[in-house]
Order: C-alpha cells, then structure tokens, then sequence
C-alpha cells in the first residue's frame, strides 16, 4: 500500500456514532414540553382508536381507517420524542450508527406508509360521495384491510433499499449531525463520498412516496369537487364537504412540509427550516390529528360520550353490587 492509499483510508474512516445537535438550549423546559406533547400524542391518538373500536356505529371504512392512521401516528412519533427526549435529560446526544440506521428506517417506513395510507383514505372519500350506492360493495373488509396492509407492503423494500445505499456510504470528518434526528439530508452531507446517485436515489424515493401518492389524493379531490358542485343543496353541499376538510387539512400539512424537506434544493438556509418543518411532520401533526378529526365531527362526539356514559354506568353497577 503506498502513502496515497493510506492516507485515503486514514482520512475515510468509520465513524462509529453521531452527534445529534438538535436544539440544545434550554434542555429543561424543551424536555417538559416534548413529553407534554408526546403524553397527548398517545392519549389523542390512543383515544381514536379505543372509541372507534369499541362504538358498533363507527364500525364503517372510513373510521377503520382513521383508526389505522391514529395507531401509525403514534408509533411514527415513538421513533423520535423518546430519543429526543433521552437526550435532554442525560445531555449525551450520541447515537450509535446502527440506532441511527434503525432511527432513519422506521421514520422513513412509517412515513411512506402514511403517505398512500393517506391516498387510501382520499380514495375512500371518493367512493362514498362520488358513488354512494356502490361504497360498502366495493369498500368491504376484505378491500379496505388490503388498503392497509398494502400501504404497509408497499413501503417496505424501498426503504430497506434506502437504507442500504445510505449507510454503505463513507462517513468521514465531523460526525454532528444538525438536526434532532437522523433524517436522509444531513446524513447525505457528512458522507465522504460522490453523492450523485445517492441524492438521485433519495429523489426518485421522495416522488414514489410524495407525488405519487399526492397524485392519487389530487385526483379524488377533483371529482369529489365535481360532484359536491352538483348538488343542488347548499346545506347538503357544506355538509359533505365537512366530511373531507380533516383529511385534506392533514394531507397539506403532511404533504407540503414532506416535500419542502425532500424535494427543494439544498442551500444554507435549508438546514434551520428542515428541522423546523421536521417538528411539523414528526409531532405537530400527530398532535393536531385527534383535534382535527374529532373537532368538527359529530359521530366521533357522540360515541366519546356514549362510551364515557357506559363507564359511569358500569361504575355505578359495581359500587351497587359491592
């Protein structure tokens, strides 16, 4: 091996765990703000779940899957919060490569698998205004559950593909990492190594799971608004509208901060907005979910109350038998 060689290698050598700055002022109050936050996470989404589940009349295609997407926020949240968490308390930012590369898979995977499982739900909408006489012949158990588990199928092999072309790669010099996870763009840019096909790998990923899916919603939308312009009823037009204005609220958020991140070219400024707009996507969002869906929606009310009444009644019961 010859002097060259060896200064190749020397200079490109393994770096064995990462550095995740973060924001790393005020470690206290930020750590007593994201466990707040991680609680209601839990307690909103855990609470979808549970009333949709146990109420009979919510048991329909589009609460099944408001349930899917409450149970997949919440374990899209646990990938990070618990980490960031961690850190704020014991002050060791590190994190190992292999924990990061298992970090980065499951946000990755979850979050593509939110991406058509929010075009499966845009999907559903549409059936159920564009052709109401057909919704439960084709949106059956069988359909819907395929949806759900496809959305899970779907993702898998891209992101463990993904992976794998990230972390073949060289990682040299500074191992902090700008950011309060390990996400694809600052990870690209401690790499030490010709990234062309890698951000062209990272590319062509983001539009699958993005524009596609994006697309998918898009198109729903537009008939959906075609039909809603062809009812004669004002009332009965805001009324159906109100049943796509949570979904599509969710969709922009998710979709327009996911695409700011991916799909915009790098520049100096990107690196501050990227962690900004990740906290949108990773824990605004999951938190904003259980409100959105259950604000302005009067069935999910209902059975909140009916299942807090069967528990006062069956308090009630007990205290009588004892």
């Amino acid at each position: 091996m010859d002097l060259g060689q060896a200064n190749s290698k020397q200079n490109h050598s393994t770096v064995q765990e990462f550095i995740l700055l973060g924001y790393q002022e005020y470690p206290a109050l930020l750590f007593t703000v994201f466990l707040a936050t991680y609680t209601a996470i839990l307690l909103g989404n855990g609470l979808i779940v549970v009333v949709t589940t146990l109420d009979p009349a919510l048991h329909t295609p589009m609460y099944f899957f408001l349930r899917s997407l409450s149970g997949l926020e919440m374990c899209y949240t646990s990938v990070t919060l618990p980490k960031m968490m961690a850190n704020l308390v014991s002050g060791d930012h590190s994190i190992s490569l292999p924990a990061c590369a298992s970090q980065l898979f499951f946000l990755i995977f979850l979050g593509g698998t939110e991406c058509f499982l929010l075009a499966a739900m845009a999907y559903d909408r549409y059936l159920a205004i564009c052709l109401p006489l057909h919704y439960m012949t084709i949106m059956n158990h069988r359909v819907r559950m395929g949806m759900v588990v496809g959305s899970f199928v779907i993702s898998l092999p891209m992101q463990l593909v993904q992976i794998g072309i990230i972390f073949s790669l060289p990682f040299c010099g500074s191992n902090e990492i700008d950011h309060f996870f390990c996400d694809i763009p600052p990870l690209l840019s401690l790499a030490c190594a010709d990234l062309h096909s890698n951000e062209l790998a990272v590319y062509i990923e983001s539009t699958t799971f993005v524009i596609i899916p994006f697309l998918l919603i898009l198109a729903s939308y537009v008939q959906i608004a075609k039909a809603i312009l062809r009812m004669p009823s004002a009332t009965g037009r805001q009324r159906t509208f109100s049943t796509c204005s949570s979904h599509l609220t969710v969709v922009i958020l998710f979709y327009g901060s996911a695409a700011i991140v991916y799909l915009r070219p790098k520049t100096p400024e990107s690196v501050k907005v990227n962690k900004l707009l990740s906290l949108l996507y990773t824990v605004i969002i999951p938190l904003c979910n259980p409100l959105i869906y259950t604000l302005r929606n009067r069935e999910v009310k209902t059975a909140f109350k009916r299942l807090l009444g069967r528990k006062r009644t069956l308090e009630v019961g007990t205290r009588i038998m004892s």
